[in-house]
């Protein structure tokens, strides 16, 4: 049973030294590969990597920066383990979790989750997570308590068939529910960071929004979408009826419907939002369709090595 080791990795010079000891110590017992991907660092995270590689790491270069969910869909394509797993390049993860992870899914599972039980980061980051795992849980009905923990191991099967595109990688639980895997989750250490700076900003907040309203629509409807747009549509159009019908009576009761500019602003907007957001469920579709039906990629290898 071979094990890889998918690693993401972007500005982390100062990391990956101690992150390629930390897997082999951890996996020694274990045939296993460590697949780190350079995301477009612009420091020397690729020069620390060739000096500190062992036989049984792989640098994966990309021609540029693609975030953090393309970099991981290359290093899980490149894989050749059964079992394949991500972790982050930070060292807040613990690789000594990952023989307990691997013995947890053994007893039958899919995927194995890590849960950070004792979170090392800033209260208001900590504070934010937990809001959005209820959220998505409660959205889903899929029952993850920490949707954010990169710590996760999996059956070669459902990795190769995760569909990681734009910035999914926050939601792979639920892609793994959608192809049918069988799913738990353990606690796991968690510590804080010792180098370089975290990579996440405020500004995913909406990002997060945005993946989650398509996965919703995907996990619903994704072989039945007339049913979506269908309701939708019947609803606009329901409504674009009672508000003339409505304007209609005014006008036989000797109202003057020519001074109700909220009434059509009102309209405007709401059939404009459907319009705005069923264009992007499509381009989300059509985006996939472009890549798979072709098998292209949404990312760049630009070089391999290995020692």
């Amino acid at each position: 049973m071979k094990i890889s080791v998918v690693v993401p990795l972007m500005n982390e010079e100062e990391n990956v030294k101690y992150l390629i000891t930390e897997v082999d110590e951890a996996l020694k017992e274990f045939d296993y590969e460590l697949i780190l991907v350079d995301d477009g660092s612009t420091d020397n995270t690729i020069n620390e990597i060739k000096k500190h590689m062992n036989e049984k790491t792989k640098l994966v270069i990309l021609n540029r920066n693609y975030g953090q969910t393309s970099a991981m869909a290359a290093g899980i394509e490149i894989a050749s383990g059964d079992i394949i797993v991500t972790i982050d390049g930070d060292l807040q993860n613990d690789p000594k979790d990952i023989p307990m992870m691997i013995e947890k899914l053994n007893e039958g599972y899919d995927v194995v989750a890590g849960i950070r039980a004792k979170r090392k980061d800033e209260p208001f980051r900590k504070f934010l997570s937990k809001i959005a795992n209820k959220i998505i849980r409660k959205i889903t009905g899929v029952n993850i308590s920490d949707y954010g923990c990169t710590l996760k191991v999996f059956k070669k099967d459902v990795a190769k068939n995760l569909g990681l595109y734009g910035e999914l990688h926050r939601f792979i639980p639920i892609l793994a529910k959608m192809y049918g895997a069988k799913i738990t989750e353990v606690p796991v250490n968690h510590r804080e960071r010792q180098f370089g700076k975290s990579k996440y900003g405020f500004n995913r907040i909406f990002k997060v929004i945005s993946d989650l309203m398509y996965l919703v629509f995907m996990q619903r409807f994704g072989q039945k979408p007339m049913h979506f747009f269908g309701t939708i549509g019947f609803i606009s159009f329901s409504l674009g009826v009672l508000i003339d019908f409505y304007l209609l009576l005014c006008k036989l009761f000797g109202g003057n419907i020519g001074n109700r500019p909220l009434l059509t602003l009102g309209t405007m907007l709401i059939l404009g939002g459907i319009q705005l957001i069923t264009t992007g469920f499509l381009a989300e579709i059509m985006m996939r369709t472009y890549y798979e039906s072709q098998g292209k990629k949404p990312y760049v290898i630009k070089e391999i090595i290995s020692k």
